[in-house]
């Protein structure tokens, strides 16, 4: 009689805890990488945090909103290296060459998702937490006085750069390293609708409707609410979070797609341009 293999859990949290320590292990033996991850968050927060010391003293409403350059500094870096850290340990799968050997393994797609969106979280607050005290001791400026106000800002932004990180990878398995560009430049698309330095009725009406349409422009709105006028918007953090539970099916319904779709033509062995 012929023994059954035992049954393959739906989602194994073993794998994807391997999964993580691989990029971690990954990281942590390269000090350029870690290097990267706090060299340009560094260079932005003190470059716009002069901007904005040289622009409240000379003008007395930049005065009053002292602090919405730096921390929209702060909250796009949430944004840009949320989604660049989950795509960049995607790729390292992609640039190893390993990528159709992790599909054809037990692995399933939702713990590699798993895992990466994890990675993401940790290559962030590698880059992130020590700019912030940097903010603190230049400008005075402590992103963590924003309290309950900064978690809600912190969730949406990172589902925002998951949903986007998923889809993109999903562009690169099906087309190859000839989509990789999508993977460093997509989020500046989003960066003059999505109102990081500005709120939106700086944008033509016909515009407004489209920033309004995207997540993280709650976001920034509702940063400026709080540093100028003092005042929470809870309603823009629920609007936001409405949408990006949209965004985030979207990404995933994407990938899956694109993944079968890469399965079915071959592309996941073949990774060149």
């Amino acid at each position: 009689m012929r023994k059954r293999s035992p049954a393959v859990p739906a989602f194994s949290p073993r794998r994807v805890a391997a999964m993580m320590l691989r990029y971690w292990y990954l990281l942590r033996s390269s000090w350029p990488r870690l290097l990267d991850l706090i060299y340009w968050p560094t260079v932005q927060m003190l470059t716009w945090g002069f901007l904005q010391y040289y622009i409240a003293n000379n003008a007395g409403f930049f005065a009053r909103a002292g602090g919405t350059f730096i921390g929209a500094v702060l909250l796009w870096d949430i944004l840009f290296r949320g989604q660049l850290g989950y795509s960049v340990s995607f790729l390292e799968e992609m640039w190893s060459r390993n990528i159709g050997n992790l599909m054809m393994s037990p692995l399933r797609p939702f713990e590699f998702i798993s895992a990466l969106m994890v990675m993401s979280v940790v290559r962030l607050s590698i880059g992130a937490v020590p700019v912030t005290f940097l903010a603190i001791a230049f400008f005075g400026f402590n992103l963590y006085a924003l309290g309950l106000a900064l978690v809600a800002f912190f969730f949406n932004l990172m589902l925002t750069s998951w949903a986007i990180g998923i889809f993109v990878s999903g562009l690169i398995l099906r087309n190859g390293m000839g989509a990789e560009n999508f993977a460093w430049s997509i989020m500046f698309l989003f960066m003059p609708l999505t109102c990081v330095y500005y709120p939106v009725t700086t944008l033509p009406l016909w515009l407004q409707p489209v920033a309004w349409a995207l997540p993280p422009t709650y976001v920034f709105e509702g940063m400026r609410a709080l540093l100028i006028h003092k005042a929470f918007r809870g309603d823009l953090m629920i609007d936001a979070l409405g949408l990006n539970m949209a965004f985030f099916a979207a990404g995933l319904a994407g990938f899956l797609l694109l993944l079968r779709s890469a399965r079915r033509h071959g592309t996941l062995m073949q990774t060149g341009e």
